[in-house]
């Protein structure tokens, strides 16, 4: 009779999502969906608005849907995308939903219950494996707005995460980025910029020659973008490398790298 009532209880569980989720895909079975389900929260937007749901964890990825305001969702994991102000909370969480769509953290009033972190989603990695030269604004360096790499000369650099490529330039006060630069140039020499789905930017300096990539291409995750060099303000061969909250790239929204990486297991050094 209780695993009858267990049995019940389940199937009414899925009930529940599938109703108030129109768009979820059908389960394989009762037991395999609850077992997914980490906890049930509730969105919360301003007045008749409704929430849209998501393929990935930012705005610029297409909606596939809309939940109601003061609609219930069944969450499953979260994971780190583009920070929102919502009605509810300032936060970088987005929330994948039992269907497989995403949203925004910020419009959720959850529980206490411990949402756990997406395990299969895309990370960046290092665009080289090379030791840190020099951190992200340093009490001696206070407007350094990325982390120096010491990769070696020609050493190729790779998208960080897969993207569109949205600056390909030569910033060098010389106006000549074909050669070595030195402390007395100021500017990030060769350098492209990618913006990736999740609505962060990752910028990369200093390169050796014009970036391998144009304005408007699409790259992958680990490709080779251009390679390291010593062009612009520049001592020494070595990549610097930037993260940004949000296109086009400012000192307002420059993140640590560091600390970006670590967020998705990834280590300099």
């Amino acid at each position: 009779m209780q695993r009858r009532h267990q049995r019940r209880a389940m199937f009414a569980a899925v009930a529940v999502i599938t109703a108030i989720l129109p768009f979820a895909v059908a389960p394989a079975s009762a037991a395999q969906a609850a077992s997914r389900i980490a906890g049930y929260g509730k969105v919360v937007v301003s007045g008749s608005a409704r929430l849209a749901m998501r393929t990935g964890p930012s705005l610029g990825y297409p909606s596939v849907g809309a939940i109601r305001n003061d609609g219930n969702v069944g969450i499953m994991c979260r994971v780190l995308g583009k920070p929102l102000n919502g009605t509810v909370r300032y936060t970088g969480l987005w929330d994948r939903l039992t269907n497989g769509a995403y949203v925004s953290d910020a419009f959720i009033r959850r529980g206490a219950f411990r949402i756990p972190v997406c395990t299969d989603t895309p990370t960046y990695v290092p665009p080289v494996y090379a030791g840190l030269s020099s951190a992200f604004r340093t009490a001696t360096r206070p407007t350094h707005d990325g982390v120096d790499l010491s990769a070696a000369r020609y050493t190729p650099i790779r998208a960080a995460a897969a993207g569109r490529v949205t600056r390909v330039r030569c910033n060098a006060s010389t106006n000549n980025c074909d050669v070595d630069g030195s402390r007395n140039i100021s500017g990030c020499g060769w350098y492209a910029e990618i913006s990736h789905p999740d609505g962060f930017l990752t910028r990369y300096c200093h390169m050796y020659r014009r970036p391998s990539v144009s304005v408007g291409q699409s790259v992958a995750q680990g490709q080779v973008i251009g390679y390291v060099g010593s062009s612009g303000a520049s001592s020494g061969p070595h990549l610097h490398f930037e993260v940004h909250a949000g296109n086009p790239a400012t000192r307002a929204n420059a993140m640590n790298p560091i600390w970006f990486m670590r967020r998705y297991g990834q280590y300099f050094g």
